[in-house]
């Protein structure tokens, strides 16, 4: 879905296909088929947006079979469908029955780390639309904390620098201008904007930026508008912004509130849980760590890193951090210049959801979907973007 900003530029609104499972080109394939097209239909438009995820082996069979390639970008066009962002954060298994930290493997110390962006990058650069020359590409924010040290930071800057410099070669050969955006995620080397800040600006280069997921920033309590302005000042380029809402408990102490929350602890994803408190951000890695015992202060509110459905906040005593991605759309494109011109939907959580929130069918899947793209499409033109055929 493409929109026109009062400055005339094109801002693009997609939805991200990591919530269908696929790890080849067949299956990346059978998505297209099967859900991105049904979900173009039921919205009544011509052309739909999608944020492609492609796994390692996908990829590799894209940028290694020039045939393969064209042949997705046929099957994009004869389906109403383009690509201007890949979603590069998931190497792999993302569909798996649980993912959980395998999701930071290979992180930005690994050499499949580079290759693998890379192999994205040259993709990207063929799907893009004829009328298109700028594409993104989100990615793991550095490493998972735990294992990440002076020399891993060494090698992390390393590869950036380098997918740098071939993004540049790859503009010169191509004409197509890609950039990569650092995902600041709870629990990561870089958890929050303000963490992204120092990296950033190390690397120097205006290909390598941030993607603002606006769940993980509610999650961690970040204000939109001071972080926003951050980026800014320290000439931070916004990639792209992925729309998300985080599951927010009010009055996490009460028992009512605390067997609400444990619906949600599933075991496929991990859903850092946080809570501010007067001694600064208080967390734990999973929402099923939280709720065991006194790991995690109950005197203040808590919200947990899972994405949850745009258009349909949980029912009460438990809510959805939807006015956090409100704040930040307004501040993303509601002035006079848009921040970034690609947005994308990201909820990829619905088969985690409660057993009784879950689609039990693919129509139903494809109805939530397009009602969140209705939500993200209704609050742009709320902030006076036109939508475009």
């Amino acid at each position: 879905m493409r929109f026109r900003h009062p400055d005339g530029s094109t801002v693009h609104l997609a939805y991200c296909t990591n919530v269908h499972p696929a790890e080849t080109l067949d299956g990346v394939l059978a998505q297209l088929r099967d859900h991105c097209e049904p979900v173009r239909r039921r919205l009544g438009r011509d052309r739909l947006g999608i944020g492609l995820w492609l796994a390692r082996d996908a990829a590799h069979a894209l940028v290694t079979d020039p045939s393969a390639l064209r042949g997705l970008r046929t099957a994009l066009e004869h389906r109403g469908l383009e690509v201007v962002t890949l979603n590069g954060f998931p190497y792999e298994g993302f569909g798996a029955e649980e993912v959980k930290y395998r999701v930071y493997q290979p992180d930005w110390a690994d050499p499949e780390r580079l290759a693998h962006t890379t192999d994205l990058a040259r993709v990207l650069a063929q799907l893009l639309p004829d009328d298109v020359t700028e594409g993104s590409i989100s990615t793991l924010p550095l490493a998972w904390r735990t294992a990440y040290d002076q020399e891993r930071a060494t090698a992390a800057h390393t590869a950036l620098t380098t997918l740098a410099e071939r993004l540049d070669a790859l503009h010169e050969l191509t004409g197509r201008s890609l950039r990569i955006g650092l995902e600041p995620e709870p629990g990561c080397t870089v958890e929050t904007t303000r963490d992204a800040l120092a990296p950033l600006t190390a690397i120097g280069h205006d290909r390598i930026g941030i993607c603002v997921d606006t769940c993980h920033l509610a999650t961690s309590f970040e204000d939109p508008h001071t972080a926003l302005d951050a980026l800014a000042q320290a000439r931070v380029p916004i990639v792209k912004s992925q729309l998300s809402a985080a599951l927010h408990a009010e009055h996490p102490h009460l028992p009512e509130v605390r067997a609400a929350l444990a619906a949600f602890d599933e075991p496929r994803f991990l859903h850092q849980t946080r809570t501010l408190t007067a001694a600064g951000l208080r967390g734990t890695d999973d929402l099923g760590e939280a709720l065991a015992g006194d790991a995690l202060p109950d005197a203040s509110p808590w919200r947990a890193h899972f994405h949850v459905p745009l258009h349909a906040a949980p029912a009460a005593p438990l809510t959805s951090t939807l006015p956090v991605l409100r704040a930040a759309l307004t501040r993303l494109v509601g002035g006079p210049h848009p921040l970034t011109h690609h947005l994308e939907v990201e909820t990829y959580t619905w088969q985690a959801l409660p057993p009784e929130l879950r689609p039990r069918a693919r129509t139903q899947l494809v109805d939530g979907i397009a009602a969140e793209l209705t939500l993200a499409r209704d609050l742009l033109t709320d902030l006076g973007l036109k939508e475009l055929p």
